[in-house]
């Protein structure tokens, strides 16, 4: 416990939660409109949370859980009905009946006194179905934080190697112009010379196919968070390395007492039993109350009107069925099975997550350590390569190979930057830092009694968050301005490496 604690204070106080309310919060850093967007990755995330449709999903179905609610509450409400009926009397025998009209107005009034148990199970039923809908609205919420960051992750780290493709394509562009001077004045051969070319178009295609997985990139971050899909946007940050100094054993603990799935797992479980209850209601004996009121008339010749009442309690038992009650209750029963099974296997799969992505980030750790190094050696084994080939000692295919040497390099370095910055940010999200509400304070408040909006107040992080969520209206398709022709978003990342 004193591990998990210690965990959640270090990432509460970052206040990453506090980019969220289920969009109940407004930020403003550019336009939808705008042919160009400045954004950092809180700001990333929060656009996210504003208009990702599977959170308004998501709110949704929780919304839907609540009415689901409501609904097995007032089944055990008392209900009252009227019927009224009008006749008018003709034809042959008219004479006979000494009235022409007739009318029947009858009031009823009905409630369930005792059902076996199924109003309850059916009750507690949508309770847990309700708290399952708030954990699974978190869990979105994670999902949607992480996906947004890697997605802004990708735009970074493809941004990082149009760099290291373009330093390489000008790197090679001189070089070019040194083995042509060369050749002019005969001391190297013409075989240096194509080569050569052949070594800068090389680079030059691995520079377009960046920029397009660039522009790529850029399209499905603006998707995911609202934005036309091209729209330019300027990242504020940089891929850096921030030491994780957390253990397996730390983060496994937490992830076990947090993740909003398990608990709503937990929660699915609950239900199923509640299920097995309310099939086995079929068992037992149910009982009502009824009262009902009624006027009746004739009229024309004479006017007949009666007025009557009836009250009282009914029962039935159902003795046999031909086994159908004991049917449903094997199936519930069933049910209640796989609902254990799926929780126990998400404990499983939650301490693999962990486990997964903290080696990940380890691996990743190393890895920056080792890539650094060799952007150095490789940076001194391409000056010494330039210099012994000008000097006449050294060969063309020397240089060229120290170059891809030293651009492979600084590609492994971002690479690994990348690999841990995306590993941090999905060990966050699996180990269930709240982004919301918080899933152990949910809990409690739900075991203490308290209604599922009165958890969400209590485990709230920021007060907004604390507020019910409600469903708007379905937001437009975001689409292109078709009439309006813009530069590609790595055109404007060539122009600034340019300046």
């Amino acid at each position: 416990m004193k591990i998990v604690n210690g965990i959640k204070k270090k990432f509460l106080s970052k206040r990453l939660s506090a980019l969220v309310a289920a969009g109940l919060m407004t930020l403003s850093f550019g336009t939808a409109d705008a042919a160009t967007v400045n954004l950092n990755l809180d700001e990333t995330i929060q656009r996210a949370f504003e208009n990702n449709r599977t959170i308004k999903q998501a709110v949704a179905d929780r919304e839907a859980a609540a009415w689901n609610l409501s609904t097995a509450r007032r089944r055990s409400n008392p209900t009252l009905s009227w019927d009224t009926t009008a006749q008018k009397v003709g034809g042959k025998y008219y004479d006979n009946l000494g009235y022409n009209r007739a009318f029947n107005n009858t009031a009823s009034i009905g409630m369930p006194i005792y059902m076996g148990g199924q109003l309850k199970a059916a009750r507690e039923s949508a309770k847990y179905a309700l708290n399952s809908a708030d954990l699974e609205l978190e869990n979105t919420l994670q999902n949607v934080k992480l996906q947004a960051t890697s997605y802004y992750f990708q735009v970074l780290q493809y941004r990082n190697l149009i760099e290291v493709r373009e330093e390489a394509v000008k790197t090679l562009q001189e070089h070019l112009k040194n083995v042509n001077a060369q050749f002019r004045v005969g001391t190297v051969a013409k075989s240096d010379v194509l080569a050569s070319q052949v070594e800068l178009a090389n680079e030059q295609q691995a520079l377009v196919t960046t920029q397009n997985t660039y522009d790529v990139a850029v399209a499905t971050l603006n998707n995911f968070i609202g934005l036309p899909a091209d729209t330019i946007l300027q990242p504020a940050d940089t891929l850096t390395y921030n030491k994780y100094n957390l253990t397996l054993g730390g983060c496994t603990a937490y992830a076990l007492e947090n993740r909003a799935d398990i608990a709503a797992a937990d929660y699915a479980v609950k239900q199923a039993e509640q299920a097995k209850k309310s099939a086995k209601a079929g068992y037992r004996p149910t009982v009502s109350a009824s009262a009902t009121k009624g006027i009746t008339g004739k009229s024309v010749f004479k006017d007949d009107i009666t007025d009557q009442w009836t009250a009282g309690l009914s029962a039935s038992w159902n003795i046999f069925d031909g086994g159908v009650t004991s049917s449903q209750v094997h199936a519930a029963d069933a049910a209640l099975s796989r609902a254990k099974e799926t929780a126990a296997k998400t404990r499983e799969d939650v301490q693999l997550d962990v486990q997964s992505y903290f080696l990940q980030l380890k691996a990743a750790e190393k890895n920056i350590s080792t890539t650094q190094t060799s952007v150095a050696l490789a940076e001194e084994d391409y000056k010494i390569a330039q210099v012994r080939y000008a000097a006449g000692v050294g060969t063309n295919l020397d240089v060229m190979d120290a170059s891809r040497k030293l651009t492979e390099a600084k590609t492994n370095y971002f690479s690994a930057l990348y690999t841990y910055n995306t590993a941090k940010a999905s060990l966050d999200r699996y180990m269930g830092i709240p982004v919301g509400i918080d899933v152990t304070r949910y809990v409690a408040a739900e075991q203490d009694g308290k209604t599922a909006n009165k958890a969400r107040e209590d485990a709230a992080i920021e007060s907004e968050a604390g507020e019910v969520p409600t469903i708007g209206e379905v937001a437009p398709v975001v689409t292109i301005d078709l009439e309006q022709s813009s530069p590609l978003p790595s055109e404007t990342v060539e122009q600034e490496l340019t300046k």
